[in-house]
């Protein structure tokens, strides 16, 4: 127990970034079941797949939706990964001033290594004829060696932030 809430708090720490949209007009309300595109291909290993689907299929469960195979709503997913730039850097810098003249050269030199990270594109699908009704994206970083615990409990927490703002507030 302990040790699993360690891991969350640690994943908890790296900064998963969520946007959402969603289509104005639809009522929510009225989607109760979901599934998968049988022919859904995530970019990530078999094993990843199951880890997103279980953690997803838990949050919406706990929500109140329930997997169908003739569902209200599909859900696509879609991976990328790409190199994170490097925020920290540190400034070298040589100038002059004299009577009337001066100058002066910065440079940002990179510390650290830069990292991974993983882009997740969440899509619910209306297929009687609204089309994409919700998406979101999720931006986290991605260490490829991480543990199953510690990609299983990253999984869990980008699910739950994606799932914060769905169903979305509507007038």
């Amino acid at each position: 127990m302990y040790l699993l809430f360690g891991l969350m708090l640690a994943t908890a720490c790296a900064p998963i970034y969520v946007t959402h949209d969603y289509e104005k007009t639809v009522d929510f309300n009225n989607y109760k079941s979901y599934n998968y595109y049988a022919d859904i291909e995530t970019g990530m290993s078999q094993l990843d797949d199951k880890r997103l689907f279980k953690a997803l299929d838990d949050a919406l469960q706990n929500r109140g939706y329930t997997l169908s195979e003739s569902p209200d709503f599909f859900i696509d997913i879609k991976t990328s990964e790409f190199q994170q730039a490097r925020g920290n850097t540190v400034g070298v810098g040589v100038g002059s001033a004299g009577r009337n003249g001066g100058g002066g050269i910065s440079i940002g030199l990179p510390i650290g290594q830069s990292q991974l990270g993983r882009q997740i594109v969440f899509e619910f699908v209306d297929e009687d004829g609204i089309g994409l009704i919700w998406q979101a994206v999720s931006e986290s970083d991605y260490r490829p060696n991480a543990t199953p615990e510690k990609r299983e409990t990253q999984f869990i927490a980008i699910v739950e932030k994606v799932l914060k703002k769905f169903p979305p507030e509507t007038n």
